[in-house]
């Protein structure tokens, strides 16, 4: 089985949470991207209707073409579900996201949602945080200040690794859609995310890290042998599929 059937796995089973008149977030990334385009093929069959909040421009330009209903947090402040990808999940559901530089507005939609079903093949599953670098969205003015307190705060914190700033393929900085770059910290391992995450909120110029903790409620990892659920000990979701 290939890591895109994985993907597809865990996507189709988290599609069974969903139900018609549900308040929808929408996540980014290859694992979120199948799960809007299954999504989409049950609202094309008729007789299923949600409401959808997505968390880039690009989620929100495929679920447009799939004729999904979309609004805003404005509009729609408080989401029943979210449905969303990591780069990183471990044990305890806490997570690294930000790999395609949403993290800011999956974290605003993750925070507003009642809860989070993160959908993954088992390749995210790991047993240290830290092994994919870890991004971290900053405003653009005081860029290489904020890095160096970054790197300092974060070496307070146990974490020690090459901090670069994202460039794109023609060696721009990667600008996010809120107007933002992005630091990926390449730590190898972050021993305590919790330690880590509180030092990165003290930087003036941090926006946000794409540590996600105590946000997961549901993982669902799709792997050859077949579809692991890890719930959040004082929800049980798994009732549900």
């Amino acid at each position: 089985m290939s890591t895109e059937d994985c993907k597809r796995q865990a996507a189709a089973q988290a599609l069974e949470l969903v139900t018609s008149g549900m308040r929808l977030g929408l996540g980014t990334g290859s694992t979120a991207a199948i799960f809007v385009d299954l999504l989409g093929e049950k609202v094309k069959a008729g007789g299923f209707d949600v409401v959808c909040v997505p968390t880039s421009e690009a989620t929100r330009r495929q679920a447009e073409a799939l004729g999904i209903r979309l609004s805003t947090l404005d509009e729609t402040p408080y989401l029943d579900m979210t449905v969303d990808g990591a780069d990183e999940m471990d044990e305890a559901l806490r997570l690294i996201k930000g790999g395609g530089g949403a993290l800011l507005r999956e974290k605003i939609v993750a925070a507003a949602s009642a809860r989070l079903v993160i959908i993954a093949d088992s390749s995210k599953l790991v047993d240290t945080l830290g092994r994919f670098p870890l991004p971290v969205e900053v405003v653009p003015f005081g860029v290489t200040a904020t890095r160096n307190l970054v790197i300092s705060l974060a070496s307070d914190a146990g974490c020690l690794g090459e901090i670069a700033l994202r460039v794109t393929k023609e060696g721009t900085p990667f600008v996010t859609d809120n107007g933002n770059f992005i630091l990926d910290c390449a730590f190898g391992e972050i021993p305590d995310p919790e330690t880590l995450d509180d030092a990165l909120k003290l930087v003036p110029g941090v926006v946000e890290s794409g540590l996600f903790l105590g946000l997961a409620d549901l993982g669902i990892v799709g792997a050859p042998e077949g579809v692991t659920v890890i719930s959040n000990a004082e929800l049980d979701f798994e009732e549900e599929l």
